[in-house]
């Protein structure tokens, strides 16, 4: 249906997470459409965005700096760090304006069956951060699932003995959430993490 070119871009396409191929496929479209206006500013924007593109050497943030620009503000707190995953959350965390400490992204979770072991994420430099910088407190935002739970039990363990509070996010309903529509988990989560309102 499409030349080798055509296809290899909708192949390319299509691996971004959020593009299926029929969505790919749109998306090219409207970029072949429109090569001065769309394709070509994207293409140099690409390439420019990969050639300045550095992980910080701090947090494990993307930036075009080798300290991002979120270490290197003095306006937020720096006694209070939170751990991510990867730098998906820490942006999700940030579009919220509702914290204004430090991150550290450890580059992903422990997994026994992926082969994913403690030496593999970037754990050894949140403890090296808590014990050079004098954090108060850890919060740890690790997914609710099984690979996230036993990567938060872990890092809060291996904080034992350090003078630092460690947090974790809550889990429950989201805002807005019916009981009848949530999963078994999700209601679980809701229970356990239940605040007493009135006494």
């Amino acid at each position: 249906m499409y030349n080798d070119e055509i296809n290899n871009l909708i192949k390319l396409m299509a691996k971004i997470p959020g593009f299926g191929p029929r969505s790919a496929r749109r998306g090219v479209l409207n970029l072949i459409k429109n090569p001065n206006d769309l394709m070509l500013p994207l293409a140099n924007k690409l390439i420019e965005t990969a050639k300045n593109i550095k992980k910080c050497k701090v947090c494990g943030n993307l930036d075009t700096e080798d300290i991002c620009k979120i270490c290197s503000d003095d306006t937020r707190n720096k006694q209070i760090i939170c751990v991510v995953e990867d730098v998906s959350d820490l942006w999700a965390l940030e579009r919220t304006n509702n914290y204004d400490g430090l991150y550290h992204v450890l580059g992903g979770v422990l997994s026994a069956i992926d082969g994913v072991n403690p030496e593999d994420l970037n754990i050894k430099g949140l403890v090296e951060n808590i014990k050079a910088k004098g954090i108060k407190e850890v919060i740890i935002a690790t997914s609710a699932t099984l690979a996230g739970q036993t990567t938060s039990f872990y890092i809060s363990d291996l904080l034992e003995g350090l003078d630092v509070t460690v947090s974790r996010l809550a889990q429950g309903i989201p805002i807005g959430g019916e009981l009848d529509y949530l999963d078994d988990g999700t209601i679980g989560a809701a229970l356990n993490s239940r605040k007493i309102i009135n006494k």
